[in-house]
């Protein structure tokens, strides 16, 4: 099993705007009882969508591969099953103006970059993608831009989250299962380990 490095994506965006949207809102606690995270995309933002009009549900974004949001997007409770949901309804990277750590770093696990700009370029690229919701948007990492139509924005991202995701390291449980013959090995040579198989 080789991980994948994460170096570009491009796609449609979803905006998402308010400050502070937290892990209880992009997934009620209802679902953390499940015991996998499969169908957990479908409860994205549940409560915030029976009220009707959240992007999630506008038929303009669907299919949308890049969530832009506001300042401390997945505050709250650390819960994994934020992340899960986003990406299981097809979300790829995230661009705001700034995150939660503990959400970044899940996202970062998953292999979903959280990227950051200034105030005023998320509000520019809510607006462009509102007033024309096909139009392509790329994020690259390697160049910490996000460009769409004639206009390219600088992003930020930590240098570890970065480097994790271009040398494709952001999984840790695929790295041990990488080297299941090593944490074998160095199993067997503990005192305390009996029967490690």
């Amino acid at each position: 099993m080789t991980m994948s490095s994460v170096t570009r994506i491009e796609g449609r965006v979803v905006p998402v705007r308010g400050n502070d949207i937290d892990t209880d809102r992009i997934i009620p606690a209802r679902y953390l009882r499940c015991v996998t995270f499969d169908g957990l995309g479908e409860h994205a933002f549940e409560d915030d969508r029976k009220g009707g009009g959240h992007p999630f549900d506008d038929p303009r974004f669907q299919g949308a591969s890049v969530l832009v949001a506001n300042r401390n997007f997945g505050c709250g409770s650390s819960r994994e099953h934020a992340p899960q949901s986003l990406m299981r309804w097809g979300i790829r990277v995230v661009v705001g103006e700034s995150f939660a750590e503990i959400f970044r770093g899940n996202c970062t696990a998953m292999g979903i970059p959280c990227v950051t700009a200034e105030e005023k370029d998320v509000l520019l690229l809510m607006e462009a993608v509102e007033v024309e919701p096909g139009q392509a948007v790329t994020v690259d990492l390697r160049t910490k831009t996000v460009t769409y139509g004639d206009r390219t924005v600088k992003i930020q991202i930590p240098d570890s989250a970065r480097s994790q995701l271009l040398e494709g390291a952001w999984d840790a449980t695929g790295q041990l299962l990488e080297g299941v013959d090593a944490v074998r090995a160095t199993a067997m040579r503990l005192p305390y380990v009996d029967g490690f198989k």
